[in-house]
């Protein structure tokens, strides 16, 4: 169990990281927002916190500098820099090492931890800020509303303030790996402070479940911080405890402005006891505890009515409490693909029971057929969306390293993102990171000019560049798009005849020679840097996103900029195909990228005098006979089909014996032997158990052109 709960921790640590990293740079452009404020410091404190609960213990002291750092940032006494903002980046950095470090691999570096480490605590020992106004107000938050405090509140550091916190922690706390000892003992590093336990609702030791969690604790604390501070040490179980802070003492006040509460007094505001029957014995000389029960004044059923309204209150808030605990689960990747994997199994066995039915043309087969291939529709489709993610944490990572490189290369850029909510299948998205990592290297290198290059352009010397997503059917396109100098095609062909990419005299299209940047080998940087210069970055792109099934498209301007748009599958494991047929053998071609299905005669044939085109609905559309490019013996029949698609902006047809109709595609990856072979995108398996090839129709089509450039050439 502990190493489950480190596991856990690793990822609620991993998604802390991203989420601090997105409000740093939030903070930079902002470094007055208060809010963001907040949110850098709940991450750093959660993850001090957490660390220290799950044994990273190195975590913990390192962040406990950065987070104190903060605290004084909150409490306006540490002014947002540009340094501060480096020096944090850094230390997130760091924090990743020390999370992923498994001994290994290389351990983080001491030295520097150490040198970032020092570089906070400098900041602490630097004179503080003076409050720019006495009467300034303080914005605190509590149970997500915004109370505006008075400057008399006790939030102002300095002043001894002593609260009373109520802590009760439900039942389930140790269920999640939280050790309650820890959160007391950050308490007392707080101030002074007196601890009482709760033990009435211990059982007996034969009906104690260590497991659960009896004890509550009340907590007399004396310090200098405010409540947020005390707030802040439970903000890793804010949601699974019942937590109350009054002020009890002020240091501020005069002996006038606060007179000493009797115990009676305490209870009433504690709500252990009625005001009014209070009143009714304090003048007498006993001690409270005789005088209620002398009294009279509350009977026994009273007392279990009171108790039963109690109990029923309790246990209506750890139902909603453990509802919205259980709102969202963290689950496996591995038992998730595993899910996915059994679903596909159950479309090729639904689809087997479909062939049946229709076969043996039974009428009842045929209606539980047809209600089994419902349901398995349904859970196909629920069971994929259980792994689309959005897109924006994807986006929010290039956020840094669209800072970063532009600090190294001396430009100014800025990184737009629209879209971020789009979903697709978490096997594309973690496909998808390289690709765009070196779109955006190659934007903010070769595309977007020195701020001085773009003043005298008459351009602002800020650079943009924009990333979106967005869904069209079946597919996802992101576009990549910057403000820069744009690709020069003269310069670009110029290269590629350099490298002996293409002949002197080739005629190429604009298109074309910008497919060129694409080709291994090519760069147009002049010299080698760490950003870019070896013709590796676009010959990643292109081989990770055929690897996606998806395409690429380049438009650009010179000297207005590029425009890259990535047009990908929502997901990689279950798609919709359509299964055709050359003799006796099924291909399945991805009908996202399918238009239409037309006929094929003898007659339409001898009217195109050899050539393969064909008229359809007034257009000349080119065609790829598949019997020959996949040398089927035999004769093509009377009346074949055209499938034809839409592939790089062309429409393209492909010749098949018959169309057999739509197919729920499960695909499978081809084994080792058969993964270098070209124009098949994989396989899958059919309701008869026989297996079809699912066709790369943007791979056949650029087969068919080289084959024909050839055939002129001879």
């Amino acid at each position: 169990m502990t190493d489950n709960y480190k596991e856990a921790f690793k990822e609620e640590a991993h998604e802390l990281l991203t989420e601090l990293e997105t409000a740093l740079l939030e903070l930079e452009r902002t470094p007055s927002d208060e809010e963001i404020i907040g949110r850098v410091f709940r991450a750093m404190h959660t993850i001090k916190g957490s660390g220290a609960m799950f044994g990273f213990d190195r975590v913990a002291a390192f962040t406990h500098d950065v987070e104190t750092v903060y605290d004084r940032v909150r409490n306006g006494k540490i002014t947002v820099t540009k340094p501060l903002i480096d020096l944090t980046l850094s230390a997130c950095d760091e924090i990743l090492k020390m999370i992923d470090d498994t001994g290994q691999g290389e351990a983080e570096d001491t030295a520097i931890t150490e040198a970032i480490s020092q570089s906070f605590r400098d900041m602490l020992l630097a004179p503080e800020i003076p409050p720019a106004s006495s009467c300034a107000a303080n914005v605190t938050a509590d149970a997500g509303q915004s109370v505006v405090n008075a400057p008399d509140a006790p939030a102002i550091e300095g002043h001894e303030v002593t609260y009373r916190i109520r802590f009760c922690p439900e039942s389930g706390l140790f269920s999640s790996g939280t050790n309650p000892t820890l959160l007391l003992n950050e308490l007392r590093d707080l101030g002074a402070c007196d601890i009482l336990a709760n033990t009435d609702p211990i059982p007996f030791l034969n009906e104690i479940d260590p497991e659960v969690c009896y004890t509550a604790w009340d907590i007399i604390l004396t310090t200098t911080r405010d409540e947020n501070a005390i707030r802040d040490v439970f903000i890793f179980v804010e949601d699974a405890c019942e937590l109350r802070i009054n002020v009890i003492d002020d240091a501020r006040q005069t002996d006038a402005e606060q007179d000493y509460k009797k115990l009676g007094e305490i209870l009433v505001e504690r709500g252990d006891l009625n005001a009014n029957a209070l009143k009714e014995v304090l003048g007498a000389q006993k001690r409270i505890g005789s005088l209620l029960v002398d009294s009279g004044m509350v009977s026994n059923d009273q007392v279990q009515a009171a108790l039963v309204e109690q109990q029923h209150i309790r246990e209506k808030r750890q139902k909603r409490q453990a509802v919205e605990s259980t709102a969202s689960i963290r689950v496996p990747a591995e038992r998730l693909d595993r899910l996915v994997n059994m679903v596909g199994e159950l479309v090729t066995v639904q689809s087997r029971l479909s062939q049946l039915s229709a076969r043996f043309n039974d009428l009842s087969l045929i209606q539980v057929a047809e209600e089994v291939e419902r349901l398995t529709g349904e859970l196909r489709d629920n069971t994929m969306s259980i792994r689309m993610l959005p897109i924006g944490a994807t986006f929010s990572r290039f956020e840094r390293l669209v800072r970063d490189l532009s600090m190294e290369l001396g430009k100014e850029i800025v990184l737009n993102t629209e879209g971020a909510e789009t979903e697709m299948d978490k096997t594309v998205i973690e496909k998808l990171n390289d690709p765009l990592i070196h779109i955006i290297r190659n934007s903010i290198d070769h595309g977007i000019e020195k701020p001085e290059i773009r003043k005298a352009a008459g351009k602002p010397a800020q650079g943009t560049v924009h990333l979106s997503a967005e869904h069209s059917g079946a597919n996802i396109f992101i576009r990549i798009s910057d403000d820069g100098a744009g690709l020069d095609t003269e310069a670009i062909r110029a290269k590629a005849v350099e490298k002996g990419l293409i002949a002197p005299d080739a005629v190429l299209s604009e298109k074309e020679i910008f497919s060129l940047t694409l080709m291994p080998g090519f760069s147009m940087a002049k010299t080698v840097t760490n950003v870019s210069g070896r013709g590796v970055g676009m010959d990643v792109v292109k081989k990770g996103i055929d690897a996606l099934q998806g395409t690429i498209e380049m438009l650009s301007e010179k000297g207005v900029g590029t425009t890259i748009t990535l047009k990908l599958p929502l997901t990689m494991a279950i798609i919709d195909g359509l299964l055709v047929q050359i003799d006796d053998i099924h291909y399945i071609m991805p009908l996202a990228a399918i238009e239409e299905c037309v006929e094929l005669t003898r007659e339409d044939v001898a009217k195109a005098h050899g050539k393969h085109v064909a008229s359809i609905r007034g257009e000349i559309v080119p065609y790829i006979c598949l019997r020959e490019m996949f040398t089927h013996g035999g004769s093509a029949p009377a009346i074949e089909q055209i499938v034809t698609a839409r592939i790089d902006g062309s429409r393209v047809g492909f010749v098949v014996d018959q169309v057999v109709g739509q197919h729920q595609t499960v695909i499978k990856s081809m084994s080792r032997m058969y993964r270098d072979i070209e124009h098949v995108s994989g396989a899958t398996i059919l309701g008869d158990g026989n297996v079809a090839l699912i066709l790369d129709l943007p791979k056949l089509a650029q087969h068919a052109e080289i084959r024909e450039k050839q055939s002129k050439l001879e």
